[in-house]
């Protein structure tokens, strides 16, 4: 009698482990199935951009792709009047040239005029770093309010650090340049958007570790959603 109830009892033991495999399995099918949606739905979150009122200039970070995107959307925001001047922000290369003078060629070619353009040439290796840089010229030329251009996979980062970084009383706000690198919704598919996409995601924790407590912080002009809201509230 008691052998029956043990062999009932593992009988009951494997099905329920064929039933917990077989729905495992169906989940992995269904999971792969959407992938594409998810992925998708991923890149297109991380990109942001800001409502663009007029400002007191347009800053272009350095760095620039091979196809002068970031430059190529400032020239049209500034062909849009928002903002009179446009900072060609970028690192020293040589004592006398860097990629500020590199994308300084870009804007004219896009239309915008030599007198309108500010070349600002830093040793930043970093975004942050860059964002320190600015805060110096933002501070001489006394602007209460900037449009920063970058790369659509940079803009969420890019954000969060300059709402950190520059002073209270400067409105900083984030215009998004396509990148002919990156697809957001195919950018699971090539070797070099997944590698930019982990670097961001990378560097964004980076950002929150050392600018959480920065003194500089202030109220920004619209509420930041997503990983921006979340991330900080599990460091905390």
């Amino acid at each position: 009698m008691k052998h029956a109830v043990s062999n009932r009892s593992e009988q009951g033991g494997t099905l329920l482990n064929v039933i917990i495999l077989i729905c495992f399995l169906m989940f992995c099918i269904v999971l792969y199935l959407v992938r594409r949606p998810i992925l998708s739905f991923l890149g297109e979150a991380w990109i942001v951009e800001d409502p663009l009122d007029r400002a007191d200039a347009l800053i272009v970070l350095g760095d620039d792709n091979f196809y002068a995107d970031r430059a190529t959307r400032a020239a049209e925001l500034f062909r849009e009047g928002k903002a009179p001047v446009v900072v060609a922000s970028g690192r020293r290369l040589r004592p006398n040239a860097g990629i500020a003078e590199l994308m300084e060629h870009d804007l004219i070619e896009r239309g915008v005029p030599k007198d309108k353009i500010v070349r600002l040439t830093h040793d930043a290796d970093s975004t942050e770093e860059e964002a320190e840089a600015l805060k110096k010229l933002v501070k001489e030329r006394k602007w209460k309010s900037v449009i920063v251009v970058t790369s659509n996979y940079h803009t969420r980062r890019a954000r969060y650090i300059f709402h950190k970084v520059f002073p209270q009383g400067v409105q900083s706000r984030v215009a998004s340049a396509r990148d002919g690198d990156f697809d957001p919704q195919h950018w699971w598919e090539k070797r070099k958007p997944i590698k930019e996409l982990t670097h961001e995601f990378a560097g964004m924790l980076e950002a929150i570790w050392d600018l959480h407590g920065n003194s500089e912080t202030h109220e920004t002009s619209q509420p930041v959603v997503g990983l921006r809201a979340l991330i900080p509230q599990l460091l905390v």
